[in-house]
């Protein structure tokens, strides 16, 4: 180890150890460019601050909407246990509905998960190490979409940190009321969402790969936390069932590609800051003059760990969804390793000497990072808010209260009866709960199902015979339901494509003159 990496450990140096060597940085300054660095990576958070609500987002608001008393009964619109809903219909009381007040829970609550994965990885390594970890995670691409989104994956990920934290604190604690913390914690973060179970396993292995030396605090520890677990997960089972029972129809994602898990552990400009940090450590080591060093251990233990932690939950994810029809590897549901994927990260950088080539390796992989996220106009607005193309068809529709169709968002809405005598109070049509339609709202399936052109064939003959103008909305799943509609009504009306905002598409159906029909 260099001299002077005892500033680095808390401990108390002596006398000459608090000397700064000749070539390395004064542990204050060192310790302001790692604050900097950390203030920069949190800051990108705030881009999508003001972002109009995307339509999964509007799904949550859409549950809150519907008042405290019936949050239990509308959880399934998401695959998360009802808990992040009432934490939001709490907030919303207090804050407000604006898009910043519905997002300053994700914020706070991902900000604590930053904190908490901070003193968890200062269980495993040193400060400034520790300080990377955290770095590492808050530029994470799907950290930085997660951290202002009205959806439960943020506090899902602080349970999971919380839990990560109090499993390391085992290492070094028999404590009783420490297991049962940490069985609590691990059951929490099912309750924010089902999918983050897959760390799970990930925990059982750590768990004894942590106590391996003291057997007996091992299986008392154990025993402890798995009845607190049991306990705290039975009221789970039923939603849990009814997930299984319908899991078909909540399938969205084609099968994963293994560019996304490489996307998913390297995310950004990790691996390019990573080779650059080797490189330069062996260019320090190269012009340094040879000296005898005691080997440093490899520490298989902080590797198992951290492999653990944020390799198993990812490949069950994978694995699932490249071996069955139950494809669930969406970017959102991979959140649950990044805690674990920021650790390795932090085990490799830990490995780099001298101290100097770490904080390297910390700024360019924030400035390369910053600078994309600065410049791309992706991270500040989500591309598939219906905001702007409801607000046109409200604008061109309430002239003379032409109908508007709907094709809903939710792929569960090909698997049920359209809500035909009230689709604006549905959840499948959640967007209109937030972004509102005044004048009349014919709704559609996702999909171009036999349900989609019998509704669709009904109303062209309605409107037909009235002699209505009329609209149609939807986004890319929906597009061929739009082009069909498009086909069956061109010998009575004339279609007009007013473009596609953000990912909707609107068009617009005005009657042909009787004798050109």
């Amino acid at each position: 180890m260099e001299a002077g990496n005892d500033l680095l450990t808390g401990q108390n140096p002596t006398p000459k150890a608090r000397q700064t060597p000749t070539g390395s940085i004064p542990p204050r300054l060192l310790y302001a460019l790692y604050a900097l660095a950390l203030a920069v990576s949190i800051s990108i958070w705030f881009l999508a601050i003001h972002a109009n609500l995307w339509l999964d987002e509007t799904g949550s608001y859409w549950v809150i909407s519907r008042g405290f008393a019936k949050i239990w009964r509308e959880q399934y619109i998401s695959l998360g246990f009802p808990a992040y809903f009432y934490v939001l219909w709490l907030c919303s009381k207090i804050l407000g509905t604006t898009p910043v007040a519905l997002r300053i829970p994700s914020v706070v609550a991902m900000l604590a998960a930053a904190a908490l994965l901070y003193l968890g990885a200062r269980e495993l390594f040193k400060r400034d190490v520790a300080i990377i970890a955290v770095v590492v995670f808050s530029l994470h691409r799907l950290i930085i979409a997660e951290s202002v989104e009205i959806r439960p994956y943020a506090f899902a990920t602080l349970a999971t940190t919380l839990a990560i934290y109090l499993l390391l604190r085992l290492r070094r604690s028999n404590s009783s009321a420490l297991a049962a913390l940490f069985g609590l914690s691990a059951a929490l973060i099912v309750y924010f969402h089902y999918l983050f179970a897959a760390i799970l396993p990930a925990f059982v292995i750590c768990f004894f790969v942590l106590k391996k030396g003291n057997r007996k605090a091992l299986w008392r520890q154990f025993t402890i936390a798995l009845a607190v677990f049991t306990a705290a997960f039975l009221p789970l089972i039923p939603s849990l069932r009814y997930l299984f029972r319908t899991s078909a129809s909540h399938v969205y994602e084609a099968a994963p590609k293994f560019s996304d898990l490489f996307w998913t552990l390297a995310s950004g400009w990790l691996s390019v800051a990573f080779i650059g940090a080797v490189f330069l450590a062996l260019l320090i080591a190269a012009a340094r003059p040879k000296q005898a060093a005691a080997p440093r251990p490899f520490e298989t233990e902080k590797l198992l760990i951290c492999a653990s932690l944020g390799l198993i939950p990812i490949l069950i994810l994978y694995g699932i969804s490249a071996a069955t029809s139950i494809h669930m590897f969406a970017g959102r549901h991979r959140v649950v390793a990044i805690p674990g994927i920021a650790l390795c990260w932090a085990f490799l950088v830990s490995r780099l000497r001298p101290s100097i080539v770490r904080l390297a390796f910390c700024v360019a992989l924030v400035a390369m990072t910053a600078f994309e996220c600065y410049r791309a106009p992706a991270f500040r607005q989500p591309a598939d808010s219906w905001k702007g193309a409801l607000a046109l068809a409200e604008k061109e529709a309430s002239t003379d209260n032409a109908p508007v169709l709907v094709c809903s968002h939710f792929v569960e809405s090909n698997y049920v009866p359209m809500p035909l005598h009230a689709p604006k109070q549905s959840r499948y049509f959640a967007q209109l709960s937030y972004y509102k339609l005044t004048v009349p709202v014919v709704p559609l399936p996702q999909s171009l199902n036999s349900q989609a052109m019998q509704i669709g064939s009904q109303f062209l003959q309605h409107a037909a015979q009235n002699h209505e103008r009329f609209f149609a909305l939807g986004d890319p799943p929906s597009y061929q339901t739009l082009d069909w509609l498009a086909q069956h009504a061109s010998q009575n009306y004339s279609v007009r494509d007013l473009g596609i905002l953000g990912q909707t598409r609107v068009l617009e159906f005005t009657p042909r003159p009787a004798s050109s029909s």
